[in-house]
């Protein structure tokens, strides 16, 4: 799933909006992939190639071609281990070994993936070509024609080819751009109903998402303290963590109900049940929420965790479907579905929902008479979708078969193939730079906007800000992926590190200027304008690393590597929230001081009069203040010590250790990533 923008406070998703996360593919595409991968060196140690490559060419006739991939990526230390095993089997002079310089543009052992591999969770390739931005790739591609064997044999017998230059193009229509070989109405009708159902599937599972991690943040404010909603965030985790359990997901199903359905639709049904409870008690709960010092906040983000993790694991199992449920020669539309299906979920639930739950918003546009509600609440919201929710469960119940399958898969066998992973000791280099790369723009990715919302800025006004940067995310993502293909991906990741802490600077600038009589026109602007650098910042940074991933994961168990490193990179987004936001409330220091001249009239407070002055940092103490008549008067603002602390601590570990140990794993050869045999 997708990474959504971080300063959306959203949950790990494979959506183009809001993710600060990056996607994490599902497991069962590594053991698919390390499974093909095994049988053609097998069948290339009996010498069954000979029989693939036809023979027609007299260049191969009499010894055994070099397996070439044009799925995955060209691993550098399988490109030449045959010599020995040629001569004994087939009585011919080995392939030369390597000691030429490598004559490819590209660097050797640079990792070379046609769009759509299994191993890429996002190709900058596929990014130049139509436009789009953090979709996982995550199907075997399809872009090589029916007669790719004979292309290879053709490819073999030039006098130029050698193992050092990259895998070339396969057609022409790949050269021009052309992704798809079919367009969505020229599929046959199934996969047409096929690909509209995983649409369907993935937009449920944004709407929750959308929630979770866009707009419930923004609607707690009024009720919560900074650290209190740092509990909340907690209850983003699960998308962060669904690696530890997507084995069981993809080995664990009954064959009388199907592999995927098995859990798709059981965990749907507990999800539309939980929205129908949750939406009848939302609403209070976040009331509640801030009362005996935060105490009510714990059972509001454990509901919330509840419905995340169902979610996720809804996720692994829809993801699995999705090579199924298209024919092979359509796979490549599995992606698309998941984009467009989780990018309108989360847009619904995030940005319109933010703007419809506005009374300032509905008031300004659809009534004549102001009211003090929106035009929908989060309990009527809620309750509509779990509606929705049951009413797909059931149709996908009575009116979908699954294909029935005997495959399984060993939940043992991912455990540890991991484990041997996190042996390797770039990899706990590499995981290590993940946990603490983020910490320097944590500050203004959590906290900066519902800083806005407590200065006076309209939630209104931020729904606006959200809708005019999803275009600039999406048309700037492109670039981000074309930058990522030409130069090396952590130098445009540094790049961006350093982008993104002078984004943080700005931002609390901004802040900071805030207008004393309420935002005007130009400083709406200015927010805007200070929004769409901080997301463009993010997405190249999100689109660097994730090419990187590509570039080091082994193709052999690539859905493995990449979706650990995916993991291991959302942690170093979530996990630092929490603390960010408790130090927020703790290095703040505000004063509630009572009236001058306290009101005759006593019954016209909203609470008991204010007599003695007493700490207002927290949103309970905040609201007591104001409604019996004081003035909760900020001397210390912790965001601007925290903020400044975060971008003191990514400049140092950035300088100090980050970026010398980010360029020295880039300049490794592609062995070192590689688990022994």
């Amino acid at each position: 799933m997708g990474d959504q923008h971080p300063r959306r406070q959203s949950v790990p998703t494979t959506s183009l909006v809001g993710s600060s996360i990056a996607p994490i593919l599902p497991l069962h595409e590594a053991r698919i992939q390390e499974e093909s991968i095994r049988r053609e060196r097998r069948a290339s140690q009996s010498g069954h190639e000979l029989s693939t490559f036809g023979g027609s060419s007299k260049r191969t006739q009499g010894r055994r071609p070099p397996r070439i991939d044009t799925h995955t990526q060209v691993r550098e230390e399988d490109e030449y281990q045959w010599s020995e095993d040629d001569e004994t089997e087939h009585h011919s002079p080995p392939m030369p070994s390597r000691k030429s310089k490598s004559r490819s543009p590209n660097p050797r052992g640079r990792a070379h993936q046609a769009n759509g591999s299994a191993s890429s969770a996002y190709s900058p390739a596929s990014s130049e070509m139509n436009g789009s931005f953090r979709e996982r790739n995550k199907h075997a591609s399809l872009d090589v024609p029916d007669d790719a064997a004979s292309q290879t044999a053709r490819l073999m017998g030039r006098s130029s080819f050698t193992l050092d230059e990259a895998v070339p193009p396969m057609s022409p229509a790949k050269e021009a751009g052309d992704v798809q070989s079919n367009g969505f109405f020229e599929l046959p009708e199934q996969d047409r109903r096929n690909f509209l159902l995983l649409v369907l599937l993935y937009f449920l599972q944004g709407i929750p998402m959308g929630l979770a991690g866009g707009s419930v943040p923004f609607l707690l404010k009024s009720h919560l303290s900074y650290g209190q909603i740092g509990v909340y965030s907690l209850a983003s985790y699960p998308y962060s963590l669904k690696l530890l359990w997507s084995p069981i997901v993809d080995a664990v199903w009954s064959s009388k109900v199907g592999r995927r359905k098995s859990w798709i639709l059981p965990i749907q049904a507990l999800s539309g049940l939980g929205m129908i409870w949750l939406g009848s008690q939302a609403q209070a709960m976040m009331e509640k929420a801030g009362e005996n010092n935060g105490a009510g906040v714990w059972g509001f983000t454990g509901w919330w965790f509840a419905l995340v993790f169902m979610c996720a694991t809804q996720d692994i199992a829809v993801d699995g479907w999705a090579l199924t449920l298209l024919s092979p020669q359509n796979l490549s539309y599995a992606s698309t579905a998941q984009t467009v299906g989780l990018t309108a979920g989360h847009f619904l639930s995030y940005t319109v929902f933010l703007a419809l739950s506005s009374p300032d918003f509905a008031n300004k546009y659809f009534r004549s008479s102001p009211l003090p509600d929106g035009l929908m609440t989060l309990n009527s919201y809620l309750q509509f979708w779990g509606w929705a929710y049951l009413a797909v469960t059931l149709g996908l119940a009575l009116l979908k078969k699954e294909d029935r399958t005997k495959e399984r898969d060993s939940i043992g066998a991912v455990y540890k193939t991991m484990g041997g992973i996190l042996k390797l000791r770039n990899i706990q280099i590499f995981i290590l730079i993940h946990l603490i790369a983020k910490i320097g723009f944590q500050a203004n990715d959590a906290v900066t906007n519902l800083k806005l919302l407590d200065k006076g800025f309209s939630q209104e006004d931020l729904a606006l800000t959200v809708l005019i940067d999803f275009p600039f995310e999406i048309s700037l993502g492109y670039y981000a992926g074309k930058w990522s293909e030409k130069y090396k991906p952590i130098t445009v990741w540094s790049l961006a590190f350093v982008g993104r802490l002078a984004a943080a600077v700005f931002a609390q600038l901004v802040v900071m200027a805030f207008p004393t009589g309420g935002t005007t026109n130009w400083y709406l602007l200015v927010v805007i304008v200070e929004h769409v650098f901080s997301t463009f910042m993010s997405t190249v940074m999100f689109v660097a690393i994730s090419a990187f991933h590509a570039k080091i994961a082994d193709p052999a168990i690539g859905g493995t590597y990449m979706t650990l490193l995916a993991t291991v990179s959302n942690l170093g987004g979530t996990f630092p929230r929490f603390f960010v936001l408790k130090f927020v409330d703790a290095f703040t220091t505000a004063t509630c001081s009572p009236a001058s001249s306290p009101p005759k009239d006593t019954s016209l407070l909203k609470g008991p009069l204010v007599t003695q002055p007493f700490s207002c940092v927290l949103e309970a103490e905040k609201h007591r203040c104001l409604d019996g008549g004081g003035a909760c008067a900020v001397q210390r603002d912790g965001y601007y010590i925290v903020n400044m602390l975060c971008v003191v601590f990514g400049i140092v570990t950035f300088w100090g250790f980050i970026r010398p140990a980010a360029a020295k794993l880039q300049g490794l050869p592609m062995r070192a990533w590689r688990l022994s045999e």
